[in-house]
């Protein structure tokens, strides 16, 4: 007899609806897989047959073949064990296979029969509302997950024999209830008003919070470069719905979400070493997963002591930081992650870190300064808006006593800035000033004659690109959003030069 199941299968971040086909016949029992299943897949026929056997059901003693097709598509993970356990049951008449028509079925199945948590279960849920299926069946650890897509219904579910209970009508399982997903929430942490000094550099962090754009900060050791980069994320506005769902939905193909956190609130931070590899980095794997850079998506990716990462790696951060995604290829297609992230790199000026700082000399040579330098390239440099530099804090400001201005006031001007942005871009995917391409930057970053002038002027000394000199208008919109001003003014423009970097040298 033939029974059909339908399950789900996670394809870079989409899910896909994988159909498996359970056939019975007569001869010697055999338990056989196709449909190109990896190692993973192919031990399901011991987890199963023993969790039906040790759920007081009876695993068919005939000739079993299970089909996974679309059989092009490379099947990983355990997550198929529920979908081949109710087929062969249903395929050897123990439930009523019409209960399963309309459902996709997930789950991994212990050896006593329980169900285990699996990764991806937003994707595979946003997958059922896209193709009708009414009803989804889950571990029940993952209900919660599941549940954030509405219009489908997700029954926990515990246990085989729970579930053949449920298909049987002895025992029915109560669906999950549905929540609305909230909006994410705000940063508690105040570690901008406890930092001392830098009035300058907090300055330069409000305007790229305001507008999404990418900072290096260059000090001496112990100036406080770190500090600034972990309290960015206490003045960046708060996910909408939309973004938090986006974001949730990389954390749960990555097998990061936490069990009782389904929805990602707050926005990434990700900070990691610099012997990091370039998988690591931007996504890669025989099965591609999404990369540092996509978990920082709608969030901040924080490299610190950034000459240190390898050149390689940095180099790939190029193509990401202009098109906002990632494409991975390997023989079986193309895979591609979004990697919308404001780039924060610290980084000190030397080996020593002590170059040019006025109290304490340098010991490194010229050569070996210059050397250093440049292992962050021209092209890279480009791409970052806000160069500062983060001198050492004098003990007069280390010892005050007065607070600093508090986080909230910062973000409640950052929010209205990015409330200008987007009223502004209504009706498009763009959600920051950072986002503008060419043809915004020429409609919404339009200059008067002084500030022309200014520019022109900025060019020549400075020796700006053609993309620098996109990222000047674009930083002068956020300065002037900041200011509530509708039209850039010279000292928008002025602001915006400052945070250019000087040449090397």
């Amino acid at each position: 007899m033939l029974a059909k199941v339908h399950t789900a299968a996670v394809v870079g971040l989409d899910g896909e609806v994988v159909e498996v086909e359970v056939d019975t016949s007569r001869g010697l029992p055999s338990f056989s897989i196709v449909g190109l299943p990896n190692k993973a897949v192919q031990e399901s026929r011991e987890r199963v047959q023993a969790a039906v056997k040790n759920s007081g059901l009876t695993f068919p003693r005939q000739r079993v073949t299970v089909n996974l097709a679309p059989a092009d598509l490379p099947k990983e993970g355990p997550a198929y064990d529920l979908p081949i356990a109710l087929g062969a049951l249903a395929a050897s008449e123990q439930i009523q296979h019409e209960w399963l028509d309309s459902a996709i079925a997930v789950g991994e199945l212990s050896m006593d029969g329980s169900l285990r948590h699996v990764r991806g279960m937003l994707p595979m849920a946003a997958l059922a509302r896209k193709r009708e299926f009414s009803r989804m069946f889950v571990p029940a650890m993952d209900a919660a997950e599941a549940s954030l897509i509405p219009e489908v219904e997700v029954i926990p579910v515990e246990s085989l024999t729970q579930l053949v209970n449920h298909l049987s009508g002895v025992t029915p399982i109560d669906p999950f209830p549905k929540s609305k997903p909230e909006t994410s929430s705000l940063l508690n942490d105040d570690g901008l008003q406890e930092i001392k000094g830098q009035e300058h550099a907090k300055r330069a962090l409000e305007v790229a919070a305001a507008g999404g754009h990418n900072v290096l900060m260059i000090g001496p050791p112990g100036a406080g470069k770190t500090l600034l980069a972990r309290a960015l994320p206490g003045i960046l506005p708060a996910m909408s719905t939309d973004e938090a769902l986006d974001v949730s939905r990389i954390y749960s193909v990555s097998d990061l979400l936490p069990s009782d956190v389904p929805l990602i609130r707050e926005r990434p931070f990700r900070s990691p070493h610099h012997t990091i590899s370039y998988a690591g980095l931007v996504g890669g794997g025989n099965w591609p997963r999404p990369g540092e850079i996509s978990l920082a998506h709608r969030g901040v990716l924080f490299l610190d002591e950034l000459p240190e990462f390898g050149m390689r790696t940095l180099e790939v951060l190029r193509q990401p930081m202009e098109d906002r995604t990632v494409t991975i290829s390997r023989a079986r297609g193309s895979y591609s992650f979004p990697a919308n992230f404001m780039l924060v790199g610290a980084m000190n000026p030397c080996p020593c870190g002590y170059f040019g700082d006025p109290i304490k000399e340098c010991t490194c040579n010229p050569a070996t300064v210059t050397r250093y330098q440049k292992r962050i390239s021209g092209p890279l440099l480009d791409r970052v808006d806000i160069h500062i530099e983060v001198p050492r804090v004098e003990f007069e400001k280390l010892t005050d006593d007065r607070a600093g201005e508090p986080a909230e006031a910062v973000r409640e001007r950052v929010e209205k800035a990015r409330s200008l942005q987007r009223q502004r871009f209504e009706g498009t995917d763009l959600t920051s000033n950072a986002d503008m391409g060419p043809g915004e930057v020429r409609k919404y970053c339009a200059l008067d004659d002084p500030s022309r002038a200014l520019v022109r002027q900025a060019m020549t000394q400075l020796q700006l690109t053609a993309r620098a000199f996109h990222r000047v208008l674009k930083l002068s919109r956020t300065i002037a959003d900041l200011a509530t001003e509708p039209e850039i003014a010279s000292a928008h423009v002025a602001e915006a030069l400052q945070y250019r970097p000087r040449l090397w040298g």
